[in-house]
């Protein structure tokens, strides 16, 4: 049954036995903008209890699967992204026998060869199977796609993991999120769906530093934060990254937040950034940190 309002008393608190709030740090996609490393601490403000979990831009799944939660649905508007996730709820040996079939590519022709041949069958006909191998083999994790819709990323110059490893991580993913019922859907579909109860965390492009990637171009914050209210008048908490500061807090980023739709503001520190790290050709960046804002808005 749905509930009226929130606890906010122990951040701390276990959500019916399913939240975890220790720094979960097993990567299933390298993606950008990943919020592997501080999605504990994201979650560490949610409600410490609620009814159903909501994430409209799911991406690399960090936070969800730091959260774990015992009812969510998700999704993303990028469909073989969707449909890795989709799998991993259903199939999961499948995404094994993806990531194996091609890392065999790596040993026949070579990292860098495997990796275009790849990139451009996906590009030719985009599917789950090659995304993922390419998530987890291009350069700094940046999926980024030409306006053209071509995924445009180099190959990186790390070893991707074994399918050993892989297969481990998929086996801990998927018990992460066999609670979650996966969409390739535009966000306001699933923010539209919340309701009292229900713990909404919305991760967009940001639009100081993500307009290289996918959908990013188009992507309209105003429609976002109109669907926000929509969702905090029918009483569901939501929660939003968003962009903070950059340059070591020398620069602060203006996204326009309309006065009144948050109630509290959070800072969480992502150290180094790593698409300013693709931007600037892998030079060091030790002074580029970042922040993001953590609005909420109970």
């Amino acid at each position: 049954m749905k509930q009226s309002a929130f606890d906010f008393a122990n951040p701390a608190a276990s959500d019916s036995g399913q939240r975890n709030l220790r720094p979960f740090k097993t990567q299933l996609l390298k993606w950008v903008g990943n919020k592997q490393r501080f999605a504990h601490e994201i979650v560490s403000y949610f409600p410490t209890s609620f009814d159903r979990y909501i994430e409209p831009f799911l991406g690399s799944g960090a936070v969800l699967a730091t959260l774990a939660p015992s009812r969510a649905v998700a999704g993303d508007a990028l469909s073989p992204l969707a449909s890795i996730w989709k799998t991993l709820v259903s199939a999961p040996a499948t995404l094994d026998s993806w990531y194996s079939e091609r890392f065999q590519l790596i040993h026949d022709l070579g990292k860098e060869a495997a990796y275009d041949r790849v990139r451009t069958r996906f590009n030719n006909e985009p599917n789950p199977a090659d995304l993922l191998f390419l998530s987890r083999t291009c350069y700094g994790g940046v999926v980024r796609f030409r306006r053209d819709g071509q995924m445009s990323t180099p190959c990186g110059v790390h070893q991707p993991i074994s399918p050993e490893a892989f297969l481990h991580r998929v086996k801990v993913w998927h018990a992460r999120f066999r609670h979650t019922e996966i969409r390739c859907c535009d966000f306001e579909e699933l923010i539209d769906a919340a309701g009292a109860g229900d713990v909404v965390y919305c991760d967009p492009p940001y639009s100081h530093t993500q307009s290289i990637l996918y959908g990013a171009q188009a992507f309209s914050l105003g429609r976002l934060f109109a669907a926000i209210e929509r969702a905090k008048k029918r009483g569901a908490f939501v929660a939003l990254s968003i962009d903070g500061t950059k340059k070591s807090g020398r620069v602060v980023c203006d996204v326009g937040v309309p006065r009144g739709l948050f109630a509290r503001e959070k800072s969480v520190n992502c150290g180094s950034s790593m698409l300013r790290r693709f931007q600037v050709g892998g030079q060091s960046v030790e002074f580029e940190v970042v922040s993001d804002r953590l609005l909420m808005t109970h």
